[in-house]
């Protein structure tokens, strides 16, 4: 998960709104959203090489998120997943802030991540990257992508915007975001960051939506809690960001 929009307590109708991008290697096999077999409470896309997940819900109304963070430091082969993270805070029972806490001793064992938690009540952001940092989230319009949470990459903003206007007109269809996730339009030059990959590739990645043989944009995911429910739907795409199939879900919190 490489791009997320967050509408904490900003929607008249919606306690938490998440509008991410998943950015992942074509190869790397993953299974599409749905109820997990062997925890049929949560509900989320899940990757099947270790098991974890880039963002999924349970129906005890948790949430959490992740992404990795971009940084020249050749990754660990031998890291625990960062997606287990995501499985693990929704099969627990610990609030937002425990979960973190209790993370803060193993977090440097991780590769560079962000996580987003929230326990039904507490919205917290957690990174390693440059070093542990756990926080609440205000309520208001955020972005998180491969850097900390908000910094302004030029994607970041475009999809701040789409989620602030979608917010303040109180849309129930996730449409305008759908729109805003799949845009293909890089940044101008001038705004990219240097993160040390190079102009190209910062000109590649600086889009909301990544179309690149090897790596890309594998699914758009708008996920909504509030009134009772959660709402949740995904859109798919192949290497060639042509559609690969949706799924679309509500499901009941309680």
């Amino acid at each position: 998960m490489c791009l997320i929009g967050i509408a904490f307590r900003a929607h008249a109708k919606h306690e938490l709104v998440i509008a991410a991008n998943r950015d992942e290697f074509h190869a790397r096999p993953s299974a599409t959203a749905g109820a997990w077999a062997e925890h049929p409470h949560i509900f989320g896309g899940r990757d099947l090489r270790q098991k974890g997940s880039w963002l999924a819900v349970s129906t005890g109304g948790r949430l959490a998120a992740v992404t990795n963070v971009r940084r020249m430091v050749p990754p660990d082969p031998g890291a625990p997943s960062r997606g287990r993270l995501v499985a693990d805070f929704l099969l627990s029972s610990a609030s937002a802030a425990g979960y973190a806490s209790n993370l803060a001793e193993d977090a440097g064992n991780y590769s560079g991540f962000n996580l987003l938690l929230y326990d039904g009540a507490e919205l917290r952001y957690v990174t390693n990257a440059p070093e542990f940092r756990d926080e609440p989230v205000a309520p208001g319009i955020h972005t998180l992508s491969n850097a900390t949470l908000d910094t302004p990459w030029p994607k970041s903003r475009r999809l701040q915007q789409a989620l602030e206007s979608w917010s303040r007109d109180s849309w129930e269809s996730f449409t305008p975001l759908f729109k805003a996730l799949t845009d293909r339009t890089p940044g101008a030059d001038a705004e990219l960051p240097n993160t040390g990959v190079g102009k190209s590739l910062e000109r590649l990645l600086s889009a909301p939506f990544i179309v690149s043989p090897n790596y890309g944009t594998r699914c758009c995911t708008v996920v909504a809690l509030g009134g009772g429910k959660i709402d949740f739907a995904e859109r798919r795409f192949e290497p060639s960001g042509l559609d690969a199939g949706k799924t679309e879900k509500q499901l009941a919190l309680g």
